[in-house]
Protein backbone atom coordinates (compact mmCIF):
# COMPACT_ATOMS: atom_id res chain seq x y z
CA UNK A 1 0.00 0.00 0.00
CA UNK A 2 1.02 3.49 -1.00
CA UNK A 3 0.32 6.56 0.94
CA UNK A 4 0.26 10.10 0.06
CA UNK A 5 -0.41 12.61 2.93
CA UNK A 6 -0.71 16.48 2.54
CA UNK A 7 -0.36 19.39 5.61
CA UNK A 8 0.08 22.78 5.50
CA UNK A 9 -3.02 24.38 4.38
CA UNK A 10 -5.09 26.68 6.48
CA UNK A 11 -6.27 30.21 6.16
CA UNK A 12 -4.20 33.03 4.80
CA UNK A 13 -4.62 36.95 4.53
CA UNK A 14 -3.87 38.42 0.60
CA UNK A 15 -0.09 38.72 0.47
CA UNK A 16 0.75 36.01 2.73
CA UNK A 17 2.52 32.67 2.04
CA UNK A 18 2.17 29.19 3.20
CA UNK A 19 4.14 26.10 2.45
CA UNK A 20 2.62 22.89 1.75
CA UNK A 21 4.54 19.47 2.48
CA UNK A 22 3.16 15.79 1.11
CA UNK A 23 5.29 12.38 2.20
CA UNK A 24 4.80 9.34 0.68
CA UNK A 25 4.84 6.12 2.47
CA UNK A 26 4.71 3.03 1.84
CA UNK A 27 6.05 -0.27 -0.03
CA UNK A 28 7.79 2.31 -2.06
CA UNK A 29 10.60 0.62 -4.61
CA UNK A 30 11.41 4.00 -6.77
CA UNK A 31 9.45 7.50 -6.98
CA UNK A 32 9.54 9.02 -10.10
CA UNK A 33 8.06 12.54 -10.64
CA UNK A 34 6.09 14.16 -8.02
CA UNK A 35 3.67 17.14 -8.40
CA UNK A 36 1.17 19.29 -6.80
CA UNK A 37 -2.30 20.53 -8.35
CA UNK A 38 -5.06 22.33 -7.04
CA UNK A 39 -9.12 22.42 -8.09
CA UNK A 40 -11.13 25.59 -7.05
CA UNK A 41 -14.71 25.63 -6.33
CA UNK A 42 -16.57 24.90 -10.06
CA UNK A 43 -13.15 24.55 -11.80
CA UNK A 44 -10.96 21.44 -13.26
CA UNK A 45 -8.21 20.48 -11.50
CA UNK A 46 -5.26 22.21 -12.43
CA UNK A 47 -1.42 21.14 -12.68
CA UNK A 48 0.50 23.78 -10.84
CA UNK A 49 3.89 22.28 -10.41
CA UNK A 50 6.33 19.07 -10.89
CA UNK A 51 9.43 17.78 -9.78
CA UNK A 52 11.13 15.25 -10.92
CA UNK A 53 14.09 13.11 -8.90
CA UNK A 54 16.92 15.12 -10.35
CA UNK A 55 15.52 18.09 -9.43
CA UNK A 56 14.31 19.29 -12.70
CA UNK A 57 10.76 21.48 -12.38
CA UNK A 58 8.13 22.94 -14.25
CA UNK A 59 5.48 25.66 -13.51
CA UNK A 60 2.04 26.14 -14.53
CA UNK A 61 2.24 29.94 -16.11
CA UNK A 62 -0.26 31.28 -13.80
CA UNK A 63 2.23 30.55 -10.37
CA UNK A 64 6.01 31.15 -11.79
CA UNK A 65 7.24 33.13 -9.59
CA UNK A 66 5.17 32.86 -6.43
CA UNK A 67 5.40 28.77 -6.28
CA UNK A 68 8.51 26.93 -5.54
CA UNK A 69 8.36 23.34 -5.44
CA UNK A 70 10.88 20.96 -3.36
CA UNK A 71 11.71 17.80 -2.85
CA UNK A 72 13.81 15.75 -0.46
CA UNK A 73 14.62 11.90 -2.02
CA UNK A 74 15.22 10.59 1.13
CA UNK A 75 12.28 11.60 2.82
CA UNK A 76 10.05 10.96 -0.01
CA UNK A 77 8.68 14.27 0.28
CA UNK A 78 7.52 17.45 -1.92
CA UNK A 79 7.18 20.67 -0.51
CA UNK A 80 5.18 23.94 -2.24
CA UNK A 81 6.33 27.30 -1.13
CA UNK A 82 3.52 29.21 -1.94
CA UNK A 83 4.33 33.18 -1.88
CA UNK A 84 2.09 36.06 -2.87
CA UNK A 85 -1.13 34.57 -2.52
CA UNK A 86 -4.50 36.03 -3.62
CA UNK A 87 -7.81 34.63 -3.48
CA UNK A 88 -7.59 33.50 -6.75
CA UNK A 89 -4.89 30.61 -5.10
CA UNK A 90 -7.93 29.37 -2.70
CA UNK A 91 -8.18 25.67 -4.14
CA UNK A 92 -7.54 21.90 -2.28
CA UNK A 93 -4.47 21.59 -3.28
CA UNK A 94 -3.65 17.95 -4.19
CA UNK A 95 -0.19 16.41 -4.08
CA UNK A 96 0.68 13.39 -6.30
CA UNK A 97 3.47 10.60 -7.36
CA UNK A 98 4.56 8.42 -9.89
CA UNK A 99 5.50 5.07 -7.64
CA UNK A 100 7.09 1.64 -8.23
CA UNK A 101 5.98 -0.30 -5.59
CA UNK A 102 8.30 -3.33 -4.37
CA UNK A 103 7.76 -6.18 -6.62
CA UNK A 104 6.14 -4.55 -9.02
CA UNK A 105 7.17 -3.96 -12.96
CA UNK A 106 5.83 -0.34 -13.60
CA UNK A 107 4.87 2.60 -11.82
CA UNK A 108 1.18 3.96 -10.67
CA UNK A 109 -0.40 7.70 -10.22
CA UNK A 110 -0.61 7.83 -6.82
CA UNK A 111 -2.99 11.23 -5.34
CA UNK A 112 -3.03 12.70 -1.78
CA UNK A 113 -6.43 13.34 -0.21
CA UNK A 114 -5.44 17.34 -0.53
CA UNK A 115 -5.67 20.26 2.05
CA UNK A 116 -7.87 23.64 1.57
CA UNK A 117 -6.07 26.72 1.03
CA UNK A 118 -8.44 29.62 1.46
CA UNK A 119 -7.08 33.21 0.74
CA UNK A 120 -9.00 35.67 2.10
CA UNK A 121 -9.18 39.04 4.50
Amino acid sequence: QVQLVEVGGGLVQPGGSLRLSCTASGNIFSIYIMGWSRQAPGKQRELVATITSGGNTNYADSVKGRFTIYRDNVKKTVDLQIDSLTPEDTAVYYCNADIKRIGESLPQSYWGQGTQVTVSS
